[in-house]
């Protein structure tokens, strides 16, 4: 029987299980939505025993069926959103804050303004944005008296999604060097938790992960049927890297989904950006890092247009609409339902729609929606370039690159060829391979990627320069209209 590899991908909006053969085809899956809960205006909450659950029921599922062939268990996981329980009963002591949230504005401004982005950027390789984990962490044991509690009595265990389900399949409290550099608490450099950045976001060391390679034998679950290690873990945009087979420096990928995520494989060295991008670190298995885009609204802008809007009966429509027109006609769509992210980081920033007249139907508002996915890949490709990273080509995945019309849109607007995989499921996939190489099925990962990564589609730019122009000098006065009613915006 040919061997399988099991990767658990707890995502934003569900969580699942994938079995993969080393070719990487898919041989089984489960999948099941998450809930997620908006108790206040820019809070976004999970729960983290709902999480567990619904992991446990995928991936017991699968086994049912081909566990038999499964030799290696793949973690990867919603990245910043952090998770807070209790040492002695392994239960959830809190809601697990997700990485939309925006509730540590307030406080990101006061640490910026107080003059200590500079040395968190130069420790982690991030930037202050609510974002991340740190301020999350402080705003629960601040408001949270059951958390605040465990911390002083030492029973509190805090991390990130993937540190949550491998404490609940393994005991062990442990998490990787690329979901601990989304934190805002690693140094980069050295992949160990900055005693400086402790200090200043006020995190207690004892509560937090030891931090493992993001491939090797690194625990043994007996929660499955029978024993097996979890040999791989990243988070999801490392692991959709990964899966991409971007292994060498230069090589890049966006991922389509709930938001959208640009990396770029910097190599063995942490890049500095100095145009507002971050860096993080990619994988141990060759050491690498990566330089990243993130924007946080991107799959969710047509799910409001479905189940906020009523416009949509199914996301699978807005192929057709988009096509239905020639083009949005005037209409211009900034989806910053959470903020603007790189490379603007305005949290406070909100949605807007501009240039709707009498004619605009239902068929502009969609395409408008999808235009947005390219321009804002476009503001990243604009901002690596200006950095000094030049990438060739743009290899895309996630769930919305189904839609063709919006993968031939994303490379008019960039003016790169992109290039689609033939498994968009590369999120799971990049966690099966760094399974399979600290399991020993792989040397390493170029091994796992020249069996495991193939090409689907080539999308070549068709749009001509001033066409393209044009719509990116649309795009940016509409962005200057966001960011101008931020500024507008009374602040007491």
């Amino acid at each position: 029987m040919e061997p399988l590899i099991l990767a658990l991908d707890s995502g934003t909006t569900s969580t699942r299980a994938l079995a993969f053969d080393l070719s990487g085809r898919i041989a089984d899956v489960a999948q099941y939505p998450l809930t997620q809960s908006f108790p206040e205006p820019g809070r976004v909450e999970h729960d983290a025993a709902e999480i567990w659950a619904l992991t446990l029921k995928a991936a017991l599922e699968v086994m049912g069926r081909v566990g038999e062939r499964v030799q290696a268990i793949g973690l990867t996981n919603q990245r910043e959103t952090i998770c807070f329980w209790s040492r002695r009963s392994g239960e959830p002591l809190a809601p697990a804050i997700v990485w939309q949230d925006r509730r540590t504005a307030d406080l990101c401004a006061q640490l910026k303004q107080a003059g200590h982005e500079a040395m968190v950027q130069a420790t982690t390789g991030l930037l202050l944005d609510p974002y991340f984990s740190a301020t999350k962490i402080r705003w629960t044991l601040d408001n949270r008296p059951e958390v605040r509690a465990a911390a002083e009595s030492g029973d509190l265990a805090i991390g990130t999604v993937e540190s949550w389900l491998l404490y609940k399949l393994t005991g062990a409290h442990l998490t990787d060097a690329s979901n601990a550099s989304r934190t805002l608490l690693m140094d980069l450099e050295t992949q160990s938790w900055s005693p400086e950045m402790l200090d200043l976001f006020g995190v207690p060391p004892k509560a937090l992960p030891a931090i493992a390679p993001t491939a090797s034998l690194i625990a043994e679950t007996h929660r499955l049927g029978r024993p097996l290690f979890v040999s791989g873990l990243a988070g999801d945009q490392q692991a959709a890297t990964i899966g991409q087979g971007c292994d060498k420096p230069g090589l890049a990928k966006c991922t389509y989904g709930t938001g959208i995520f640009l990396l770029a494989n910097a190599g063995s060295r942490p890049p500095l950006s100095r145009n507002r991008l971050l860096s993080t670190f990619l994988s141990s298995s060759p050491r690498a890092y990566a330089l990243e885009g993130s924007i946080f609204v991107g799959g969710d802008a047509v799910k409001w247009l479905r189940d906020g809007l009523g416009i949509l009966d199914a996301a699978s429509e807005t192929e057709a609409l988009a096509r239905s027109v020639p083009d949005s006609g005037g209409v211009v769509f900034v989806p910053a339902f959470a903020g603007l992210g790189a490379p603007h980081w305005q949290p406070l920033a909100r949605g807007t729609l501009t240039g709707l007249t009498g004619g605009t139907t239902r068929a502009h508002i969609v395409r408008a929606t999808l235009e947005a996915m390219g321009q804002q890949t476009a503001d990243l490709i604009d901002t690596f370039r200006a950095d000094g990273v030049l990438p060739s080509a743009l290899r895309v995945d996630g769930g919305m690159v189904a839609n063709e019309w919006l993968c031939q849109d994303i490379a008019d607007a960039t003016g790169l060829p992109v290039e689609r995989p033939r498994s968009i499921e590369t999120t799971g996939l990049g966690a099966a391979m760094l399974a399979g190489v600290g399991t020993g099925l792989f040397a390493d990962l170029a091994e796992a990627a020249a069996a495991m990564v193939h090409a689907d589609r080539r999308f070549e730019p068709r749009a001509d320069e001033p066409a393209r122009a044009a719509r990116r000098a649309a795009w940016q006065r509409a962005v200057a209209q966001t960011l101008a009613g931020v500024a507008a915006t009374p602040t007491a």
